[in-house]
């Protein structure tokens, strides 16, 4: 497949061009990838009024992912987020409301969308949880939370793969919410792998309308590559509208190496992308099956995902601790779950590094004492509470303040308590259990 992109910085940096424009380098090297690094040149084409060659790559994307529209962000999922928002009120159907439902383990990317868009959301809770990061929503409880809706919400938005790699069932999802006159958004920030792999699980195959992806999180592209995908059911008006949607919440200098490691993965995924994540999908499969005969207990996740429950008299943060002692590094890990993220990029010595390093254990898991999420008085509206004088405070005092910041480390970077919302005691039991010292609060 072409990489029009990749080629057009190539060859700026062969041609020793005397560069009378930004970046301020001028492509000498410090770290070494400058003279790869340019801006909206002649031919460089533009991110958010694209003709030229970001146009062809984006288009290239579309193709493989099979979407009515795909289209690039160099700041990750958090600009693809809000974007979505943007696109599910403003192109909603007549009579819709101006509302979003949305399962309550969003990162905080949505609750600074819903703030700009001054978005009223209805809480999806799960009937158990056993983490901050999942939130499993039953077909039961959406399609009765639809019904008793008096029209149709502007979108349903959901978190699948989760933190964690739990996924949902997106097509029964899908259908309910098409039923009910309204669009399924996906954060697959996670998955963006998912389309490649032999039996299709992305978003858009199970009838998602939009979705994002952080490519950078499971593709070999450069941290802040992320992709808006809208699909081929959605509104038209979405593909037409979903640059504007963008740059509204982006920059005006978007990164080309990110831009040019977004092309260069296309062809990879054109060119035998699908056996090598095929492949590596199965060595962690064996992995997993190594693990669990050595007495670990792993979690159902998505395919390039490893998340152990940590044993007894362990916490998950103790054990990265342990694996950072033999130079190995996690994704996330927390009081009960330590997780590990793999692409085709990781090596079979990898992976045997990682069985030696976690050895036997010969201890149970540990029980899980599952602290439900907080489910918080609504005092005042998310914009409110963002655009609000706020104060910091120690966590130990926070118990009846109003939540201003959302704060959360990332990751997750789910918020335990949204803006505007009264900080309860379920609230304070969770900032323990993840470690929050502080929080931002209203004045």
């Amino acid at each position: 497949m072409e990489t029009p992109i990749s080629d057009f910085v190539q060859s700026y940096a062969a041609a020793n061009m005397v560069r009378f424009h930004m970046p301020g380098h001028k492509g000498i090297p410090a770290l070494g990838c400058e003279p790869l690094d340019i801006t909206e040149i002649q031919g460089a084409d533009a991110l958010y009024e694209a003709g030229g060659i970001i146009s062809q790559s984006e288009s290239h994307a579309a193709e493989l992912f099979g979407s009515r529209r795909t289209c690039y962000s160099t700041e990750g999922s958090s600009q693809c987020i809000k974007a979505m928002l943007y696109l599910a009120l403003t192109c909603r159907s007549a009579g819709s409301l101006p509302v979003v439902v949305a399962a309550r383990n969003v990162h905080k990317a949505f609750v600074y969308g819903a703030a700009l868009l001054d978005l009223d959301i209805v809480w999806l809770w799960p009937e158990e949880t056993s983490s901050l990061c999942s939130c499993t929503v039953s077909l039961k409880q959406l399609d009765k939370t639809l019904a008793e809706l008096p029209a149709p919400p502007a979108a349903v938005y959901l978190t699948s793969p989760d933190y964690l790699g739990g996924m949902a069932d997106l097509r029964a999802i899908a259908e309910i919410c098409h039923r009910h006159g309204t669009v399924l958004a996906v954060d697959n920030a996670h998955g963006a792998y998912l389309h490649f792999l032999p039996q299709p699980c992305h978003p858009l195959d199970l009838g998602a309308d939009l979705c994002c992806d952080s490519a950078h999180k499971t593709l070999p592209v450069l941290t802040g590559g992320a992709y808006l995908h809208i699909g081929k059911q959605a509104p038209v008006t979405m593909a037409e509208q979903a640059k504007h949607a963008l740059e509204f919440f982006g920059s005006t200098s978007p990164s080309y190496l990110t831009l040019a490691s977004l092309d260069r993965c296309n062809s990879m995924l054109s060119e035998g992308g699908r056996e090598r994540l095929k492949n590596t999908a199965a060595e962690l499969e064996a992995v997993r099956e190594r693990l669990r005969a050595a007495g670990w207990q792993l979690e159902t996740s998505d395919p390039l995902r490893l998340t152990l429950r940590v044993p007894d008299g362990l916490t998950g943060t103790a054990l990265a601790d342990r694996l950072r002692q033999e130079a190995i590094e996690c994704e996330y890990a927390d009081e009960e779950y330590l997780v590990l993220m793999a692409t085709p990029e990781n090596t079979s010595d990898d992976y045997a590094r990682l069985s030696a390093a976690l050895g036997i254990n010969e201890r149970p898991a540990a029980l899980v004492h599952p602290l439900p999420l907080a489910k918080s008085e609504q005092v005042c509206s998310i914009r409110k509470a963002l655009m609000s004088p706020c104060e910091r405070i120690p966590v130990e005092q926070a118990l009846g303040r109003i939540c201003g910041a959302p704060t959360v480390s990332c990751p997750p970077a789910i918020p335990i308590v949204i803006s505007g919302e009264r900080i309860g005691k379920a609230a304070m039991a969770l900032f323990a259990r993840y470690g929050v010292d502080t929080v931002a609060v209203l004045r």
